[in-house]
């Protein structure tokens, strides 16, 4: 790293502030749908759907075999390079029972 250039290093920095605006986006956006929700009078996490998404699931309603964080890096890189109209292997979600919603836990007790 003795010989680095002026445009080395200014890539280096773009790559880094390239790299912390990918993720840190969703956490602004969260920010800014819950501020443009509350000046609207709406609930900050449903915006009055009275449902959020399967945190498990992701809103699909099932997962894959092995749990969320079955991590099979190689065997799904090989799955996916043999066949792809085999079919994967999803289990029902346990958490919404398949729905891949559930009731949101801010305003669905409300009356």
């Amino acid at each position: 790293m003795e010989n680095l250039t002026a445009s080395e290093i200014a890539g280096f920095g773009v790559g880094a502030l390239l790299l912390c605006a990918t993720i840190a986006a969703p956490r602004v956006d969260a920010f800014i749908s819950a501020s443009q929700r509350r000046s609207l009078d709406m609930c900050k996490r449903c915006g009055n759907l009275r449902m959020i998404a399967c945190s498990q699931c992701k809103g699909i309603g099932s997962v894959r075999k092995g749990g969320a964080f079955g991590f099979r890096v190689l065997e799904e890189i090989y799955e996916s390079l043999e066949d792809r109209n085999t079919p994967k292997q999803l289990v029902p979600c346990i958490k919404c029972q398949s729905k891949g919603r559930l009731p949101c836990p801010n305003c669905s007790k409300l009356p």
